[in-house]
């Protein structure tokens, strides 16, 4: 993904050409607003990401873009709206890891977003940063972890499956220590009850809490990729700090209900690709400790088909099952 440079002006010129040769379908699309459903409470990184998203889509299809949260149940809601919409392509679907790869592990499903879902495209993987609350006197990650041996920590997340969840799951597997979780509605409402002192730390999107880590408001312990974040340069590593095997990240995607006219999801695809080529809108995803991905159709099924794979296994090592 970080030689996505050079992929961009390849897909960009791609863009192009499949635009100025699509039928007539695709080329009447959009004529009507595009709905971006996000499964999430605003003010997390779902969210986030959506929003500066939606407004590069805007002008990459040439049409009003709009997002609408349907958070709840897991990020389930908003997902099976998008699954039982007609497939038109005005409505479609932010999703991330948890309700496209984690909660089929997890829940009994009305609908696998495998079999209902079509994915367009992948948008950004980000950064999560480890950040702990007022009322945890720790300055470190090695800290945290030395705390919750000696006592059981409770950490707050955007949902069950949530990016953040099953973050936090992986680090407790991989440290040894047993952690109590609560799941919220979004980042948003489990933020406020770590400022609030009811959960001890978090897992969660840089967008959610950088403000917060920047005026000293909450501890960023360290972050969950591979390579420190440039935009919080004296904050370790997880692997650096404290677990030399960890890493995790979150990602973004954007998908349709099963059915879409190839031609509107070869349209999708081509003005996603344009978009993520903007640079501002690059800058602003750095911002946020992510980079744009350059997965499109069938390879991102197979980066997802991947990922389920991978965190099947954290959730069953750790035997969740949410009826």
């Amino acid at each position: 993904m970080m030689n996505y440079t050079r992929r961009f002006m390849l897909g960009v010129a791609a863009a192009a050409l499949t635009l100025t040769s699509m039928p007539a379908m695709a080329q009447d699309y959009p004529s009507k607003p595009v709905t971006l459903v996000v499964s999430y409470a605003a003010g997390g990184g779902t969210d986030a990401i959506a929003r500066i998203f939606a407004a590069r889509l805007e002008t990459a299809l040439g049409g009003r873009v709009i997002v609408e949260n349907r958070p709840g149940a897991a990020a389930n809601i908003g997902t099976d709206v998008v699954a039982k919409a007609q497939p038109d392509g005005y409505t479609l679907l932010i999703g991330n890891q948890g309700p496209m790869v984690v909660n089929p592990h997890i829940f009994r499903l009305r609908n696998d977003p495998a079999e209902t879902l079509d994915p367009i495209a992948m948008i950004a993987d980000a950064q999560l940063v480890v950040v702990a609350g007022p009322s945890l006197k720790v300055d470190s990650m090695q800290a945290l972890l030395d705390k919750a041996r000696e006592s059981q920590l409770v950490y707050g997340s955007a949902g069950n499956a949530s990016a953040s969840h099953v973050a936090t799951l992986l680090l407790g597997q991989t440290a040894e220590v047993k952690l109590k979780h609560v799941p919220y509605k979004g980042a948003g409402p489990a933020i406020n009850d770590l400022l609030g002192g009811h959960v001890d730390f978090m897992v969660t999107t840089v967008p959610s809490v950088i403000g917060l880590i920047q005026d000293g408001t909450l501890k960023a312990l360290a972050v969950t990729g591979k390579d420190r974040f440039p935009g919080l340069p004296d904050v370790p590593t997880v692997a650096e700090a404290a677990l030399p095997t960890y890493s995790a990240t979150a990602w973004y995607g954007l998908l349709g209900p099963k059915g879409l006219p190839q031609e509107v999801r070869d349209k999708l695809a081509a003005a996603t690709q344009e978009a993520l080529a903007d640079p501002a809108f690059i800058e602003s995803l750095n911002k946020d400790g992510g980079v744009p991905s350059d997965l499109v159709g069938q390879d991102f099924a197979g980066f997802m088909a991947a990922e389920r794979a991978r965190w099947g296994e954290v959730v069953k090592a750790a035997d969740i099952k949410v009826e």
